[in-house]
């Protein structure tokens, strides 16, 4: 396994893969890799003859007063699971590397108006701009995305669409704990008591599963998924919708298949957790 600092010199080794026919896959991450990072090595191991994972924490994706500075860091931990995985190459820059007094953002409307986009409103331009810059430079064949972040799935999936990126967008399951908790690097952040707190998240998930396949409007979905969370007194809800799994735009009637996503305040760590209902 090669590690790279330069978009120079990681574009000179996938050249040379591409010369021999080879095709690339391309698994995008903040770094502080956990066990849903591993399943997404592991599935573009499966499906393509060179792995690369980008290991680089994009300031652009953090708005004012959030945890840039606080978000965990290591990566030779990061090296040892890219390595067990199967990954050719690391591609691990600096913000100097990809940033240059850079003018120009890639932003996305209507898709990013709700959920996480309404109350991180420059978030996703920060996500569609690194992600933009990653696919240029490593031009994967295909590219994997977990759907916990499910937003942003949809988003780089609309992304690659609009704007004729030559790339297959692949979203992969959650990755829990034993105990439901969708597996996150913000985990680290909880002590034991926000720990066990946190399991709200996944019984609401539950939950609304559970109704919803029994036949439910919105709001009879969403009653008891908040009321799981409100009665846990360190969890202060930012959000939990029932909205159209394409558009990402609300709905009152499920109809289509949907997406039930919330976020969810466990002391001072913002958590998110959802699920899809429905055939996409």
């Amino acid at each position: 396994m090669k590690v790279a600092a330069t978009v120079l010199e990681t574009r000179d080794m996938i050249r040379k893969w591409k010369q021999e026919g080879l095709t690339i896959g391309l698994v995008p991450t903040m770094g502080f890799l956990h066990e849903g990072h591993a399943s997404l090595i592991q599935k573009c191991r499966e499906e393509n003859d060179k792995v690369i994972v980008s290991v680089f924490l994009n300031p652009t994706q953090f708005g004012e007063n959030e945890d840039l500075a606080a978000y965990p860091r290591d990566f030779e931990r990061d090296m040892m699971l890219c390595e067990k995985m199967g990954a050719d190459l690391i591609f691990h820059p600096e913000p100097e590397e990809m940033y240059q007094d850079s003018c120009t953002f890639v932003n996305i409307t209507a898709l990013s108006d709700n959920l996480c986009g309404k109350t991180r409103p420059t978030h996703f331009k920060g996500v569609c701009t690194v992600v933009s810059k990653l696919f240029n430079i490593v031009t994967p064949d295909n590219a994997y995305f977990g759907q916990k972040d499910a937003q942003q799935l949809a988003i780089i999936k609309k992304m690659v669409k609009d704007l004729n990126f030559d790339i297959r967008i692949v979203g992969c399951p959650i990755v829990r704990e034993e105990d439901g908790l969708a597996k996150s690097s913000r985990n680290t952040y909880l002590n034991e008591e926000e720990r066990s707190a946190a399991l709200c998240l996944s019984k609401a998930v539950r939950e609304g599963q559970r109704i919803i396949s029994m036949g439910a409007d919105s709001e009879k979905v969403l009653g008891p998924m908040r009321e799981i969370i409100e009665k846990e007194p360190l969890a202060k809800i930012d959000y939990i919708n029932v909205v159209d799994a394409l558009t990402m735009h609300p709905v009152e009637r499920i109809e289509n298949p949907v997406l039930v996503a919330m976020a969810v305040y466990i002391g001072r760590t913002r958590l998110i957790d959802n699920f899809i209902y429905g055939e996409e």
